[in-house]
């Protein structure tokens, strides 16, 4: 497989998934130097998530009408042009701004990259290549919150938005040269109704979580915006049954294995998205440990995700797309059921050979299911695919974090006691019960499914070729 491909586009997904958790550890000093709090100053990820939600649905559209590569590169380009507005914004309506133009670069690198992955690599390569893709998304929100202290302690935040302007004039460069030329393909007009309706639904569920798990404003704010969202959403499907061009087109999920793909990724990530926000709070209220010591703890996530681009490849070869989602699931969530009986006791090396487990776990889950989703479609559909796909993974994170939330702050409201290990620890079975339910899916899922892709061959059962595989 050539490597070059997916490897530059995980540098360019690496810098966007660090940069989306890396201010998280720095909002305090960040706040004190442009005259906000800190609480305040939490607008400034909504914001970045919410320019995710509104413009991840045009990212096919946009790849599609004028190429993928060139709207890649663009949207490199937009990413470093927001991290410069950040470094230089001096109150907090300038930064909470900068954040959403760095989201509109955001929501275009991560479909758009994967899409070309898609495009330019041979089904029989597609798990070795999702692997490469795979690494950065693990272990870029969880090396972001120790980065981010050890930039602001040493050095100061600026740096944390400058550092992404050299890494991405190269990656402008390097990708105009090594990346295969995708030029545009006849395209329908933009469906403005359809992307009005994905949009005002995206962001209003994202935003509206995201305000009611860490209240920066007025819960209710969050709770109308969430059920304003929902309606939206639900407004959409009626509007996109009933075009044939669509923005995001759901007739895709007629198809099993992506719609079995997405709903069980999406179900697991809720438990996913709940990790990196509890298990660093947990290390330093429950444990007491400094942000950077529990920082170099997470990290331990981080060898285990990388360890499994080895092995991800075989393991499908040898026992097929439903064997390998339904132990990495299952495995999946005991792991992060273990989180919740650390204590300050339990020694170091049980925690990181955990957390690496943890890691390798989720790993595969997310490689196997990221190319389940192109397994059985052709390329005319990867463009609709990545951006649902894109869409659910934002919004299934959001929930994550927010579930994750609301239950130290119902564990806090029911007993009266500040938030300890005893509120961790409920947090952690709750959101592993969450990610287990991806196995309900996963089950409905044929033997069959992705053969193409996988390479695995049923015992007494000669290879098959996918109806929907394109070599």
């Amino acid at each position: 497989m050539n490597r070059t491909v997916p490897l530059i586009l995980a540098v360019a997904l690496f810098m966007e998934q660090m940069d989306s958790t890396v201010i998280a550890t720095s909002l305090p000093a960040i706040a004190a130097d442009i005259g906000t709090s800190p609480i305040t100053l939490k607008l400034a990820l909504t914001s970045y998530f919410v320019a995710l939600a509104i413009f991840i649905p045009v990212s096919g559209w946009m790849a599609d009408r004028f190429g993928a590569k060139r709207v890649f590169r663009i949207a490199i380009g937009v990413f470093v042009v927001g991290s410069l507005a950040c470094a230089a914004a001096g109150s907090m309506l300038e930064f909470v701004g900068a954040r959403f133009l760095q989201g509109m670069g955001g929501a275009m690198m991560t479909p758009v990259g994967r899409l070309v992955l898609v495009r330019s690599t041979p089904r029989s390569q597609l798990v070795s290549a999702m692997a490469w893709l795979t690494v950065p998304a693990l272990i870029g929100p969880l090396i972001g919150p120790p980065v981010g202290g050890f930039i602001t302690t040493f050095f100061t935040w600026h740096w944390i938005f400058l550092i992404n302007v050299p890494i991405g004039l190269i990656g402008i460069v390097v990708a105009g040269r090594v990346l295969p030329d995708m030029p545009p393909a006849p395209v329908a007009r933009i469906d403005w109704k359809g992307f009005s309706l994905a949009a005002l639904a995206a962001a209003g569920i994202v935003f509206g979580l995201s305000v009611v798990s860490m209240p920066a404003l007025p819960p209710l704010i969050g709770a109308f915006t969430l059920g304003l969202g929902i309606l939206a959403a639900m407004a959409y499907v009626r509007h996109a049954r009933s075009i044939a061009t669509p923005i995001l087109d759901l007739r895709l999920l007629d198809n099993p294995a992506p719609r079995i793909a997405i709903l069980s990724g999406s179900i697991f990530r809720i438990g996913i998205g709940a990790v990196p926000f509890l298990l660093p709070l947990m290390f330093q209220l429950g444990f007491g440990l400094s942000p950077f010591e529990s920082g170099m703890l997470t990290f331990a996530s981080a060898l285990g995700a990388i360890a499994l681009k080895f092995f991800a490849t075989t393991a499908l070869r040898l026992a097929g797309f439903r064997n390998v989602l339904v132990f990495a699931a299952g495995a999946g969530a005991l792991l992060m059921a273990a989180n919740a009986f650390f204590t300050p006791s339990t020694p170091y090396w049980i925690i990181i050979g955990t957390l690496i487990a943890a890691g390798f776990t989720r790993s595969l889950f997310f490689t196997s299911n990221n190319a389940l989703v192109f397994a059985e479609i052709d390329d005319r559909q990867a463009a609709q695919a990545t951006a649902i796909a894109s869409v659910s993974q934002q919004i299934s994170i959001a929930l994550g974090v927010a579930v994750a939330g609301m239950l130290l702050e119902a564990h806090h409201i029911a007993t009266g006691e500040p938030t300890g290990l005893a509120a961790f620890s409920t947090a952690f079975i709750v959101v592993a019960m969450f990610a287990a339910c991806a196995v309900l899916p996963i089950l409905k899922l044929s033997p069959d499914a992705g053969l193409t892709v996988s390479g695995h061959v049923r015992k007494n059962q000669p290879p098959q070729q996918s109806p929907h595989s394109v070599d």
